[in-house]
Order: C-alpha cells, then sequence, then structure tokens
C-alpha cells in the first residue's frame, strides 16, 4: 500500500502552482450576453410566412417520409392526368384524320 506524506515542501509546491495559474477575465458584458443568448433560444422561431412554415413543418424528420409520399403521389396524379389528355387528343385528331382526311391537312 502507499502511504500518503504530505512534505511540508510539497504542500508549498501545490500553493505556488495555485497562484501560477493564469485565471482569463471574462470579456465586458459576458453574463448579460449569456442571458440574452439563453432567452433568444427560448423564444418562438418567428416565420417570415405560411410558406416558411409549411417548409419547416415538412422538413421535420417525422414527417419528411410522409411529405416525400404525398408529393410523390401527387406527381404521379398529374402525370396521368396528362397523359389522359394527351391521349385523348391524339385520339381525336386520329379520328379526324380517318374521316375527313382532306379538312385535316
Amino acid at each position: 500500500m502507499k502511504e500518503s506524506h504530505n512534505h511540508p515542501d510539497d504542500l508549498h509546491v501545490s500553493a505556488l502552482l495555485r497562484q501560477a495559474r493564469a485565471s482569463p477575465s471574462l470579456p465586458p458584458r459576458f453574463q448579460q450576453n449569456v442571458w440574452r443568448r439563453i432567452e433568444d433560444a427560448e423564444a418562438p422561431a418567428k416565420t417570415g410566412s405560411w410558406l416558411d412554415a409549411l417548409a419547416a413543418l415538412i422538413l421535420r424528420p417525422r414527417l419528411a417520409l410522409a411529405a416525400t409520399a404525398v408529393l410523390m403521389l401527387a406527381g404521379v396524379f398529374a402525370g396521368a392526368l396528362e397523359g389522359r389528355q394527351g391521349a385523348r387528343h391524339d385520339a381525336q385528331m386520329n379520328y379526324l384524320a380517318a374521316v375527313a382526311p382532306d379538312s385535316v391537312r
């Protein structure tokens, strides 16, 4: 076992080391700035418009997958609608060309 011996020289060296430590001074108004930053962090976020609020809501990790799925379904629906209208227009043009070939040209 190791015994602890407190020699007077050890105590003197410890006291000198404690005195030699430099303690930097804090910048001016340090405590005020700390409290201001705490209050700013606790304050509710201010959004500029409804679009910013919607983007903040959609970009939350919980809702990101659901938002992606909804946007993908909306894209598929819009594409199917556009394709249906294009196919109808092509069918009308083909019918018109078959019934009255001279008037279409």
